[in-house]
């Protein structure tokens, strides 16, 4: 219910900022269209996302015969997370990552880059596998993959003044024009900043908790996420770069900058992560233990 709410308000913003943008461009009647563009966008957003990202890094699906090991692990995976089999995908990326998308588990995929799946073990890579799986079944891929579509579209706005600020037949500039441009230029930015934010950091937590139980092993994760973390900060991704708006689908913060843990990061910091994961150890650790022994020590 969280989730949906939060995918609720996401879009409502994106709505709002597009209606807002087409009142200054065109008054009433350019805040009614852009109220169906908005529709329009969100509508397909819904429907496609999970395509419009897969198709943005450029993943290729795979299946048991072209990756076997990859393949298997998520195989084996998924019926521990109480989930139908998602579509697996492969990004030829050097830079390590993975992440999951689609709008609901029957609808899912998993995509790992050729960098993960070459820098880590079989046991490491399962333990992302079921962060990734955590996604899923927790509900967060559906707002994941439409933050993700539509604070790219936010971006796009910014140059829709320059269609309406061109000169008046006569040769005088439209007097709306440039302030026009310079709103846009300044909300789209923080719109995209805005929509970033509303995925809560503490899904990270979550899907990591979650993850750890699916795999039965929280440090193959945790492991996972200390290597990734080192490598992917000297690996540029630049798909990501170029579309930072899809940043906060990665299990790691693709970006050049992912390592501050400020206010407006989408990620929690790593070793804030790897401690979480060592506490979650550490307790089943005790439980096995006190079991073991029995009531009486």
């Amino acid at each position: 219910m969280h989730n949906h709410f939060r995918t609720f308000i996401l879009i409502a913003v994106i709505i709002a900022l597009f209606i807002g943008v087409g009142h200054l461009i065109g008054g009433p009647q350019g805040a009614m269209m852009a109220f169906l563009l908005a529709g329009i966008i969100n509508f397909y957003a819904y429907w496609n996302s999970d395509k419009i990202v897969l198709r943005m890094y450029k993943a290729q699906e795979v299946t048991s015969h072209t990756h076997p090991e990859f393949y298997r692990i998520v195989q084996t995976l998924a019926p521990k997370a109480h989930l139908p089999m998602p579509r697996v995908y492969i990004i030829d990326s050097q830079q390590p990552n993975a992440f999951a998308t689609g709008r609901n588990p029957q609808n899912a995929a998993v995509a790992a880059t050729t960098g993960l799946l070459q820098l880590l073990d079989s046991r490491q890579i399962s333990g992302v596998i079921a962060h990734e799986l955590a996604h899923i079944a927790n509900r967060d891929t559906l707002t994941m993959t439409l933050a993700a579509t539509l604070a790219g579209a936010i971006g796009y706005l910014a140059q829709l003044p320059f269609l309406f600020s061109a000169p008046h037949r006569g040769g005088t500039p439209r007097s709306h024009g440039f302030i026009v441009h310079l709103l846009v230029m300044v909300v789209a930015p923080l719109a995209a900043m805005l929509v970033q934010m509303a995925i809560s950091r503490t899904r990270e937590y979550s899907a990591d908790e979650l993850g750890a139980k699916i795999s039965g092993d929280p440090m193959a994760l945790a492991t996972a996420l200390k290597q990734i973390d080192a490598a992917a900060h000297r690996v540029d991704n630049t798909v990501a770069e170029e579309n930072p708006a899809t940043a906060h689908l990665f299990i790691i913060n693709p970006l050049s900058a992912g390592g501050v843990d400020n206010l407006f990061s989408t990620h929690p910091k790593t070793e804030n992560r790897v401690r979480r994961l060592a506490e979650l150890t550490q307790h089943r650790n005790d439980q096995t233990i006190t079991r073991r022994r029995g009531p009486w020590g």
